[in-house]
């Protein structure tokens, strides 16, 4: 499969008006703040919305926090025959370049994914060590869990980031538009 296209952050910048922007990160990281005129579709949901972003006019600019999700998900839709780009470095970069995050009001935000599963990871970690020095047993929930790592690491996925993604925390706020809202605004 061909390397998505990728825009830096000055490039996106300059052709904000033109692009349909599209957030693949989960609905509470999105009203964490993101990039103005955005929409939010998470990443495991892109195939839903695949038919409306079909017909979106202009390009498609598809971003998350850092760039990793948001090339998968350039991937997934040119599987489905849809061109997108990716912006390098995502929201992160965005945001050090000065450019402005929108921020829902009353939103708040939470952890970057990232920083939650190295969170969950390690302290499932320590306490499979701490237990196994009790009941050697339990030292088998820390190699799982390197195992889980490593896996991620390999194959560029994270089945943890997706069960935490669905926790109340990375909800978005009630009067967040759903995904079937999102679509209807992409169409009008």
């Amino acid at each position: 499969m061909p390397t998505p296209i990728t825009l830096t952050t000055a490039q996106a910048f300059a052709r904000l008006g033109e692009l349909t922007l599209v957030d693949v990160r989960t609905p509470g990281e999105y009203a964490g703040g993101h990039l103005p005129g955005a929409h939010n579709i998470p990443l495991d949901r892109l195939d839903e919305a695949a038919e409306v972003l079909r017909a979106v006019p202009g390009p498609l600019l598809i971003v998350c926090r850092s760039g990793a999700r948001s090339a998968k998900g350039c991937e997934r839709l040119a599987a489905l025959g849809i061109e997108a780009a990716t912006l390098d470095g995502g929201t992160g970069a965005w945001a050090a370049a000065g450019h402005p995050l929108e921020h829902p009001a009353g939103a708040r935000a939470p952890w970057p994914m990232d920083r939650q599963v190295r969170l969950v990871a390690g302290a499932l970690v320590l306490a499979g060590f701490t237990a196994g020095l009790a009941r050697p047993r339990a030292h088998w929930l820390s190699g799982l869990i390197g195992a889980g790592l490593a896996f991620s690491g390999a194959t560029n996925t994270c089945g943890m980031a997706t069960v935490l993604g669905r926790l109340p925390h990375n909800r978005p706020p009630k009067d967040t538009a759903s995904l079937e809202e999102t679509l209807l605004r992409l169409t009008a």
